[in-house]
């Protein structure tokens, strides 16, 4: 991609991303009180903190909220119902801010809040959506790379693909000193496994054939990719056009080989683990180091839960080249459905949940706060390890969306997924890489 193309798209998010200025009014949070509103959520930490604090919003605006959660394996197929349904189910819901949302503006069924954000007197003017890094909020932006688009939802809680690490196997095998680039890495997690004796491993990872892999995979992959531009709806698979994949570029084979040998350093039953058994792993105390969503920090500091709680290190993915460790993000939005006939008691508990206080308030619960100021916040910071912290602080400013916007994308990632089993299995990175590129020819044409 050029330089101009991709200034011309930074140009076009920024204008489709700031709120316009003008005169400054209170906003009137009583102005839809005796309504009833339905909100439609997945079965997270985030929701269960809102339960808590969900009076506080009823008291200021008299608006009642009915709470409908279900859980993450039953939640897409209801969500998408409810949005797409002729008659309104629900006013506000949680929704992935990936492909679902994007399938969902294809399909004209939620609501644009850049009005909402625009209207001074319906938005604070301490709201600040500037508050959120511009990359989180791209991911909700459409149409993609349109001066004109406009955001559709608003982050609730994101991970960011990082690294953890146990302090004393890391103590133990390499001298406590923690890698400072992904070579590194690779030699050190290797290094522990050849001496661990079957008993202890270099890594835990995801490694089953599963489109969950996608997102780890890929802001391992954008470390490798650098500085260079990852624009959507493509990212870093296509050069800016569906008819020119590039698998086979040396950056996109360093960082599948990357994830290949964090899997060869992991225990002999790695390529049947999901998220699930990884993490698992990781917290029972047999693995070195863990690349994975930011959000399972505050799980591994629980001692209930983890054998390793006060043992854990944490840090940005440590840089391929250069001096920062780029990385990738995913994240929860909430949103406004097309069909709800109360769009403005909606916008109010939006703009409630998602502002500044709330925001860290229910962060808490989470470890993945969306907005920087959160991050400062006190009582946010205090409820978080500190290492945890700095380290996620630090990457989520160097972090792109993992989305690609294109039907059929999960099964290519299926294809990705085998060439990294290919590497595993002893295929060199670049020509595993080629035998993707040409498999994938013509794939999106």
């Amino acid at each position: 991609m050029s330089m101009k193309r991709h200034a011309k798209l930074l140009a076009a998010a920024a204008a489709a991303l700031a709120i316009s200025a003008g005169p400054a009014f209170a906003v009137d949070w009583k102005a839809q009180s005796g309504t009833e509103i339905t909100v439609l959520l997945s079965e997270h930490p985030w929701t269960v903190a809102l339960r808590k604090n969900i009076s506080e919003f009823e008291a200021l605006t008299g608006i009642k909220v009915n709470i409908s959660a279900f859980a993450e394996d039953l939640y897409t197929d209801r969500m998408n119902l409810a949005v797409r349904s002729t008659e309104p189910l629900a006013d506000a819901y949680m929704v992935q801010m990936d492909s679902a949302l994007f399938e969902q503006w294809g399909a004209d069924a939620v609501e644009p809040l850049t009005p909402f954000l625009n209207d001074a007197n319906k938005t604070d003017a301490a709201y600040d959506l500037q508050d959120y890094p511009a990359g989180f909020r791209l991911g909700a932006t459409f149409p993609v790379n349109d001066p004109a688009a406009r955001l559709y939802s608003i982050p609730i809680s994101f991970e960011a693909y990082t690294l953890f690490y146990n302090k004393d196997l890391v103590a133990k095998y390499l001298g406590g000193k923690v890698p400072a680039t992904m070579d590194e890495l690779m030699a050190d997690a290797a290094k522990v496994t050849a001496a661990g004796n079957g008993q202890d491993f270099g890594a835990a990872m995801r490694g089953k054939r599963s489109a969950e892999l996608v997102d780890t995979m890929t802001g391992i992959v954008l470390d490798a990719w650098g500085d260079q531009p990852a624009a959507l709806p493509e990212n870093i698979w296509f050069d800016g056009d569906w008819a020119k994949p590039r698998f086979n570029d040396p950056r996109i084979a360093k960082g599948l080989s990357y994830y290949a040998s964090l899997l060869k350093a992991g225990p002999p039953s790695v390529l049947s683990y999901g998220w699930e058994d990884a993490s698992r792993f990781f917290s029972e105390g047999h693995a070195a180091f863990f690349v994975d969503a930011s959000v399972f920090g505050p799980g591994f500091e629980d001692p209930a839960s983890s054998k390793i709680a006060g043992k854990v290190g944490y840090a940005p993915l440590p840089p391929s080249a250069g001096d920062i460790g780029y990385s990738g993000h995913w994240s929860w939005g909430i949103s406004i459905p097309k069909n709800s006939k109360k769009k403005d008691a909606a916008w109010l508990f939006v703009e409630w949940a998602t502002g500044k206080a709330m925001t860290a308030e229910l962060g808490k619960n989470t470890g993945g706060a969306p907005r920087l100021s959160s991050w400062a916040d006190a009582g946010y910071k205090a409820a978080l390890n500190p290492g945890y912290v700095a380290a996620v602080q630090t990457q989520m400013q160097h972090t792109r969306p993992t989305s690609v916007f294109r039907e059929g994308w999960s099964e290519v990632v299926l294809q990705i997924v085998d060439t990294i089993h290919a590497m595993v299995a002893g295929t060199p990175p670049q020509q595993a890489a080629d035998g993707l590129q040409e498999a994938l020819a013509g794939t999106f044409q």
